[in-house]
């Protein structure tokens, strides 16, 4: 019999859901960077300062700092910095923001892929968010992130036939099961399990609450800070799943 030995409990992202989200799922930032990447030259162009919101373990940061770009990158989980500092070293910094009540630095341009905002704990609080973004980028800044819409929940609820999810690899595994309790909350119960060097195999288990909201108000939002802004399926040519939008745009040059 293979032990299994669970583990504490912290906050979103402890250390296997982390590593494992790193190992299985750098998909999303892979397939998103070539569109940000464009979107950014100008920012590069004038060797402006990027602030990545939700960097997780350094992938889209690895990108930007790849294409010369000077980078802060942040996240709330202490373990994805510690994956971030290795994957990504060339960043100008990398630090723990805790959304949306600690201060942002001012920037050129604020990137965002992950659907980060989506697990602040209210529409409120993602409505915080959006707009201390906006109101720390300079004139001409960029801001292009990605948000869970109102239809992302209805996709999931079409597909309620397969509601547990699951990927393997050589020494991780992790199972999602996933509900939409309400027409603007998704939910994943994720259950971890990672291989130790001895054999032993442990397990963790996380709750992570997606807010949804009505994205096509956004622009809205943020106009009155300058920061005029379109909701797209992309940010480039890469495919976003249902409901998994890309809020792109500049604040205005004066």
């Amino acid at each position: 019999m293979i032990p299994i030995l669970a583990t504490t409990s912290e906050p979103y992202y402890r250390q296997d859901l982390a590593l494992v989200h790193h190992l299985g799922f750098g998909f999303h930032a892979d397939a998103c960077a070539p569109g940000i990447l464009a979107l950014l030259k100008p920012v590069r162009d004038r060797g402006g300062l990027v602030l990545e919101l939700g960097c997780g373990s350094g992938l889209l940061t690895r990108h930007l700092v790849e294409a010369g770009h000077r980078v802060i990158a942040t996240d709330a989980s202490p373990a994805m910095l510690e994956l971030a500092r290795e994957v990504a070293p060339g960043a100008e910094a990398i630090r723990q923001l805790v959304l949306p009540d600690d201060p942002l630095p001012d920037c050129d341009a604020v990137v965002s892929v992950g659907h980060v905002l989506s697990y602040l704990s209210d529409e409120a609080a993602v409505e915080a968010a959006l707009m201390a973004a906006a109101a720390a980028l300079r004139p001409r800044g960029v801001f292009a992130i990605d948000l869970c819409d109102l239809r992302w929940g209805e996709a999931v609820g079409r597909a309620e036939e397969n509601p547990t999810k699951g990927r393997v690899g050589d020494d991780w595994a992790v199972l999602a099961r996933i509900s939409v309790p309400r027409a603007n909350l998704f939910v994943r119960e994720i259950t971890t399990f990672v291989r130790d060097a001895d054999g032993a195999w442990r397990r963790d288990d996380e709750r992570h609450e997606n807010v949804l909201v009505d994205t096509s108000q956004v622009p809205a939002l943020l106009a009155p800070l300058g920061l005029e802004v379109t909701v797209s399926t992309s940010f480039g040519d890469e495919v976003h799943p249902e409901g998994l939008v890309a809020i792109v745009g500049q604040r205005s040059a004066a």
